[in-house]
């Protein structure tokens, strides 16, 4: 997910997480979603019929799903009946909870059918776009499915789904999966979308809209659309078409592609783009945006990392947004240069460091259990793609993307917490990497370096004073240049001293030279 422009621009634990697609303490695993929905224009009334398909964890008296209750206001959902092979169940709603009434034996599988109707407070966005014409968009990050739809509404319990619509038949209807079947009699239209692959509730939306459709190719075997509004179909199909070529390099550094189908799809989001597996949402304005590639491909990745592999809880969200931020610049190194990442990078490092004014936390908060808006901010995007740089810089190309494919595979259609990808890198690279993670995950704010140089009068080289101003001290390699002669450096301790070999040519001690390192860091010359 991006950010919207308009919206708002501990200790280490190396213990195992579990990583089932299901989200932990629950008493059910949900296998699958078949929602039915009707939408009409006259009012913003949905009606609905879930039937939705359940693995017992462990026996059990009720069985709950979330699901907002309407409330006086005239927002949220009515249940009005719950059945199981057409017998019908007690069931009653709290303020966000359905509870069926139920008994449920250990590893027993069943299908619940609930019938609902209401007007979403949230989630499903009915409304008008730009131009004025009504739409309906999906919009569910992160807990906000329960709005419109009955499902464990948890970042961590994933499960296939389909979607069958009936709307007005001047709609046309996206959503996750491939398209199946579409029909339309007389003013009413059907479509049925399906998606196979298990996949979070965050992800699973639709789009329904007077949208321009293009095809535009298949790279890999995977066709690519872009769907815009009408008005917009010449700048959004330009603007989209760069997926094209996204797509199949993010498959060749990372690895298959998870879905079945790839949209990106103009339209009402909160977001700057939200990643919806196989329907990515991008803002209105989107089509029009001169960061439009960055945006693009940022989206895309999500696809590999926050879709297929998903972060076990919001704690560990830098493994959806870092990992995002890390493979857009990539993608423009790529295609532009490694000027182009070093400039992001840049750009980045001054935006963290502001933020980190604002809010001293560690990229992984388990602090935030509540907003989780919190979340969406320069640690889990900008600093985490920085350490994620650091990292490729640390092991070399090989050893990076060795360890990024291996744990793509590992937890593809799963989901991973920090400990889960650092077991990954460390088995992949051989390496023990616990110390470059707690410094870069798990503690707060970023390294202050003074470095003061002595100049000898002897000719024995220059003495070099290295005080770590920051609270710990971390370990870091640190790469200076004095005149036409480079060092090479490995700082931990909070103050150390190094005499250096006399440099080919006398000149400025730089620090630094590539920007290669968060931090920041002071010269002074003696």
């Amino acid at each position: 997910m991006k950010r919207s422009h308009y919206l708002f621009y501990s200790l280490l634990l190396f213990s195992s997480f579990k990583t089932l697609a299901q989200a932990p303490g629950q008493t059910i695993d949900v296998q699958h979603y078949s929602f039915n929905l009707w939408l009409t224009d006259e009012s913003d009334n949905i009606k609905g019929k879930a039937d939705i398909s359940v693995k017992a964890i462990k026996p059990s008296k009720q069985v709950t799903f979330d699901l907002e209750k309407a409330n006086d206001l005239g927002k949220g959902m009515l249940v009005t009946s719950v059945t199981e092979k057409r017998k019908k169940l007690k069931f009653s709603q709290s303020a966000q909870t359905l509870t069926i009434f139920t008994k449920v034996k250990a590893k027993s599988s069943h299908v619940y059918s609930i019938t609902y109707s209401g007007v979403p407070s949230d989630g499903l966005i009915i409304s008008k776009n730009k131009y004025g014409d009504r739409t309906f968009f999906g919009d569910n990050w992160l807990i906000r499915a329960r709005h419109w739809l009955p499902c464990v509404d948890n970042v961590a319990d994933k499960a296939s789904v389909e979607f069958v619509v009936t709307a007005p038949a001047h709609y046309n209807v996206v959503s996750n999966g491939e398209k199946l079947k579409e029909t339309t009699t007389g003013d009413t239209r059907v479509t049925h979308w399906s998606e196979t692959a298990p996949i979070s509730t965050k992800l699973m939306v639709i789009g329904v809209a007077d949208f321009a459709i293009d095809k535009t190719s298949d790279p890999d075997g995977i066709p690519v659309y872009a769907y815009t509004y009408k008005q917009d179909e010449k700048a959004g199909f330009k603007a989209y078409e760069v997926a094209e070529d996204i797509l199949p390099y993010f498959i060749k550094q990372v690895g298959p592609f998870a879905y079945k189908k790839l949209a990106n799809v103009q339209s009402k989001t909160k977001f700057g783009g939200m990643e919806n597996a196989g329907a990515i949402f991008y803002y209105e304005n989107s089509v029009n945006s001169k960061d439009i590639e960055s945006l693009v491909a940022h989206e895309i990745g999500h696809q590999w990392f926050g879709d297929a592999a998903t972060e076990a809880s919001p704690a560990h969200v830098w493994l959806s947004e870092g990992f995002a931020t890390f493979l857009a610049h990539h993608w423009l190194e790529h295609k532009y240069g490694v000027d182009s990442l070093k400039k992001r990078l840049q750009a980045d490092k001054l935006t963290i460091f502001k933020f980190e004014k604002r809010r001293k936390t560690a990229i992984v908060d388990t602090s935030t259990v509540s907003d989780y808006m919190v979340l969406l901010n320069d640690n889990s995007y900008k600093k985490a793609a920085w350490v994620l740089q650091m990292l490729r810089q640390k092991l070399g190309e090989e050893l990076f993307w060795k360890g990024i494919r291996t744990y793509y595979a590992k937890y593809m259609n799963s989901n991973a917490a920090t400990p889960d990808f650092i077991a990954v890198m460390e088995k992949t690279s051989g390496q023990n990497l616990k110390q470059f993670f707690k410094q870069w995950l798990y503690t707060p704010l970023h390294p202050r370096l003074r470095i003061t140089r002595e100049t000898d009068k002897t000719n024995h080289g220059p003495h070099l004073h290295i005080e770590q101003l920051q609270e710990l001290p971390y370990e870091l390699p640190l790469r200076i240049t004095i005149g036409d002669t480079e060092y090479n450096l490995n700082l931990k301790d909070k103050v150390q001293d190094i005499n250096l070999a006399p440099p080919l040519k006398a000149g400025a001690l730089v620090a630094d030279p590539k920007g290669e390192l968060l931090a920041e860091i002071e010269v002074v010359e003696k």
